[in-house]
């Protein structure tokens, strides 16, 4: 299974804690507390998907475990150490074709923030 964090597809085969189970585990959390969870993570470390990708994996896992048709989550943090409340964060669920072309340019090394802000998040003016 195939996740867009930010600017990163994260691969959760090799997860230990697949999304299924995370359900069952962590039923009483909403998904509102996993997003504030992952806003924490992102808050301390805006590169938590590059810097550390197996809490970025868990984290995945987590939202997935909320929100099954979700495979992508963006957190925008301004700064290293800011306050969760600042990272902005946004999911979305991005077709097979799209989120396999992403996968495939990330292996051959052209996949980077711009094209994939515009392709998935549009943030950047056309």
């Amino acid at each position: 299974m195939l996740f867009l964090m930010n600017d990163v597809v994260l691969n959760l085969s090799g997860v230990r804690l697949s999304p299924q189970m995370a359900a069952r585990r962590f039923q009483s959390l909403s998904f509102e507390a996993v997003g504030k969870l992952g806003c924490e993570l992102f808050a301390e470390n805006p590169l938590l998907h590059v810097s550390r990708p197996d809490r970025a994996c868990r984290l995945a896992t987590l939202i997935i475990a909320r929100a099954p048709r979700v495979n992508a989550a963006l957190f925008v943090s301004p700064r290293y150490g800011c306050d969760s409340d600042e990272v902005m964060f946004r999911v979305a669920t991005i077709g097979a074709d799209t989120m396999t072309g992403l996968c495939d340019r990330q292996a051959e090394g052209r996949l980077d923030t711009v094209s994939t802000d515009r392709e998935v998040w549009r943030r950047l003016a056309a």
